[in-house]
């Protein structure tokens, strides 16, 4: 750091990344726990409440007393300091090994300021940062006596291939189904006659609507038994709302739906694995005249970013993740979102869209073979980040001007989640098609794009 970098943290003022201290050591330990256990931070030794520099002295006995601080707490803590002209500025890193703990205390930065964190917001943290997980803890409703039933284990046991000979409660252990003599939450989704009675929000409700809004309601059901039967319950209906083709072969007809079920199965199973079951919304399916959606509550999992998804897995409900891959329900461990594209671009159709947001994940499918909304006749849905290029397209520009105005700095990340869906939506268009490539390329919006953007604009303004 300089004194140019001091000087316009100064100006910034204390926030939730920066701290000022007038001089001395007093809650040092508390201020470095609480910028470790958020984003990180930089602490100004040095500085008074107003932002003037008042400057400390012996920065190098100050330095070791503060190394000393940052090793007792737990786990010990990395910290870079310095000094800039007379201040001393700590800067604590973003860090890998949450939660931190000093003198047996959490602390947390909010705003401007840290707090301790009360018991309740040590398991919200906890939750929150993916270092426990809703689904191994105890359900302390499920009875082994009475909710463990064989009409429901039976079933269970063949998927999970389970010998018949083994013993139940012993089988459920070896799972880890039963810890300590109680039925876990992953335990009791799979075993329940009505997850309802476990987890209120655990149903999975299905709804047909009338055009492509949500308008007219034609069809509604809700699904409530176990997680494997709520599972093949959803994806019946869902096959039997689908238009169907039949194709006659020389052994009688194929039946052929519009979308291929085995993206379907699979963006579903990712919904009821990957959802936060602590939420009190229930995922949800939704079927359009032009599209299929299928709403996950819960967000993205600790640790995971948009730009992660069909790279890596980060399961937020691990046993119950573990549990599905045993029963042949998910293919393999971190291919959800790739399996889903191939298998709709095997079959002819758009490749889903995804649409991420702080508490919920939507998968889109377009129903029919959509190559554009012009082709088709059919207007497809807008995701947030094809409406943020059409936005940004109001006049034809390049792919770079385009990328720097919408703030993405990943190239990759940016052509595939935000231009190409934009341009196989209809509404954006290359200027140049026959040369992707060229210099001189730029995108403009379609007649359908300026359609849709002349009606948001009326429509954010009325």
């Amino acid at each position: 750091m300089n004194k140019k970098d001091l000087d316009i943290l100064i100006r910034l003022g204390e926030g939730f990344t920066v701290e000022f201290k007038r001089s001395g050591t007093s809650n040092i330990g508390r201020e470095l726990c609480a910028f470790a256990n958020a984003t990180g931070g930089t602490l100004l030794i040095g500085v008074t409440d107003d932002g003037k520099i008042c400057g400390v002295d012996d920065h190098n006995r100050l330095k070791s007393v503060i190394q000393s601080i940052a090793r007792t707490i737990e786990p010990p803590l990395l910290v870079d300091i310095e000094s800039v002209g007379d201040v001393l500025a700590v800067t604590i890193p973003p860090q890998s090994g949450k939660p931190y703990s000093h003198s047996g205390r959490f602390y947390l930065r909010e705003g401007a300021s840290s707090q301790q964190l009360s018991r309740d917001e040590i398991r919200e943290f906890f939750f929150r940062e993916g270092m426990i997980h809703f689904d191994e803890m105890s359900c302390d409703r499920f009875s082994l006596g009475t909710d463990l039933t064989e009409s429901v284990y039976i079933p269970f046991a063949r998927k999970a291939k389970i010998p018949d000979d083994m013993d139940v409660v012993q089988a459920l252990e070896n799972l880890h189904l039963i810890r300590n003599g109680l039925m876990t939450y992953a335990g009791a989704w799979l075993l329940a006659a009505d997850i309802q009675k476990f987890t209120v929000s655990g149903f999975v409700s299905c709804a047909l609507f009338m055009g492509t809004s949500r308008v007219n309601i034609l069809d509604r059901k809700n699904f409530t038994s176990s997680l494997q039967d709520i599972f093949q319950g959803v994806i019946t209906w869902l096959l039997s709302k689908l238009n169907t083709e039949f194709i006659i072969t020389s052994t009688g007809r194929d039946e052929r739906p519009e979308l291929p079920a085995d993206a379907l199965r699979e963006a579903l199973v990712n919904a009821l694995v990957h959802r936060d079951y602590r939420s009190s919304a229930n995922v949800q399916v939704h079927l359009y005249g032009n599209r299929v959606e299928i709403i996950s509550p819960g967000g993205l999992p600790a640790g995971m970013k948009e730009e992660d998804i069909g790279l890596k897995s980060i399961p937020r409900n691990p046993l119950l993740f573990s549990m599905f891959y045993r029963m042949d329900l998910v293919e393999q461990i971190g291919s959800g979102i790739k399996r889903m594209q191939q298998l709709c671009r095997d079959y002819g159709v758009q490749e889903p869209v995804l649409r991420i947001e702080d508490n919920w994940v939507t998968i889109i499918f377009n129903r029919g073979n959509l190559q554009s909304g012009r082709e088709s006749g059919v207007t497809p849905p807008v995701t947030p980040p094809v409406e943020r290029v059409l936005f940004s397209c109001e006049n034809p520009i390049d792919r770079e001007e385009m990328q720097k105005r919408l703030g993405n700095k990943n190239k990759k990340y940016y052509l595939e989640s935000y231009l190409q869906p934009a341009l196989k939506s209809g509404f954006l268009e290359m200027t140049i098609p026959d040369k992707p490539n060229s210099p001189l390329q730029r995108y403009r919006l379609t007649e359908l794009g300026r359609q849709w953007l002349q009606n948001k604009k009326m429509e954010n303004e009325s």
